[in-house]
């Protein structure tokens, strides 16, 4: 598990769950390559991008997503259903984006803090406030109009 593996993974989850599951695209890029053995290979296959890189192409899909949020009615059914069959509304999908983020969000502190040694709430605080406005801004689009 690494920084630039999880913040891959989220950006995949992300396109799966809008772009696959929700629009109804093909899937693409390294969701194509998951295996039973390699289930998450864009976790395994993020040691060769950038972190800049990875981070202003997160930035980029993020502001697609908020504009898609900000285009479509919550109750908007997606395309796809979900694994058990049931068709999912935009809200759901945003609701388990949300728990899929904060459960990685985790991670992502585990990961920083055996780099450097120091705890969550001595070095968290400001980016914790910065992922708050972050997902907010995602969220709270739809009821802004």
């Amino acid at each position: 598990m690494t920084l630039c593996g999880l913040i891959n993974h989220l950006r995949w989850v992300e396109y799966y769950w809008f772009q696959v599951m929700f629009l109804g695209e093909e899937p693409a890029g390294p969701l194509t390559e998951a295996t039973d053995d390699d289930p998450d290979p864009e976790m395994r296959t993020a040691v060769d991008i950038p972190l800049p890189q990875l981070l202003d192409e997160y930035e980029e899909q993020s502001a697609r997503y908020r504009r898609l949020v900000s285009d479509h009615d919550l109750n908007s059914t997606a395309k796809r259903p979900i694994s058990d069959g049931r068709q999912v509304d935009l809200r759901w999908v945003i609701l388990h984006l949300i728990e899929e983020t904060s459960r990685h969000n985790g991670h992502l502190d585990v990961v920083r803090e055996l780099v450097d040694g120091a705890p969550a709430p001595k070095t968290c605080r400001a980016g914790c406030e910065r992922s708050q406005r972050r997902i907010a801004a995602t969220v709270t689009v739809p009821w802004k109009t």
